[in-house]
């Protein structure tokens, strides 16, 4: 563990005011706000570290997420070749949720298939949140996409971009 305590990062997002992302080492991360409920994400202890994955895994059997102290199945995809592969799906109280990248930068968050916002994050803690106009955002919207963003990171590649750097690094 940390000796010291981790400095919150504070977002103003633009429909639920103040929102805090929390990163503990690659140990856990917490989101709060006086608007939306509280999220955490816990790594076991002793599970291997991608030092690539702001919370040091992909590996469901290895994280716990929690909605307000109730624990909740997250889903991970491995994180290979293409961006979909990158996906993080959550499943609560009847809803299907999925921040999956759509460009270089940033991913898109979808509840129950319906794209409500797009999530831009380095994985520092920092995110920012742009919500669709046409959306009925939710509160537990900006909470789970604040924290996978923050934990998983955003963007990615498109796959014709990484086979021609596959290429090229394999090139003499």
């Amino acid at each position: 563990m940390n000796d010291t305590a981790p400095t919150p990062t504070s977002t103003h997002d633009d429909l639920f005011g103040e929102v805090s992302v929390q990163l503990d080492g690659q140990e856990s991360l917490v989101v709060d706000g006086e608007q939306i409920p509280r999220i955490t994400l816990t790594r076991a202890p002793g599970a291997e570290v991608d030092d690539h994955i702001a919370i040091g895994t992909r590996d469901p059997e290895r994280l716990t997420l929690t909605i307000d102290g109730t624990e909740v199945k997250l889903a991970p995809a491995k994180g290979k070749l293409s961006r979909r592969s990158y996906r993080v799906d959550v499943e609560y109280d009847g809803a299907s949720y999925r921040l999956v990248p759509d460009s270089i930068p940033s991913s898109r968050l979808t509840r129950d298939g319906k794209h409500i916002g797009d999530f831009s994050s380095d994985g520092d803690g920092r995110v920012l949140a742009d919500w669709r106009e046409d959306a009925e955002v939710k509160p537990l919207d900006a909470s789970l996409g604040y924290a996978l963003a923050a934990a998983f990171g955003t963007g990615g590649q498109p796959m014709w971009m990484m086979a021609i750097d596959a290429v090229s690094t394999a090139l003499p």
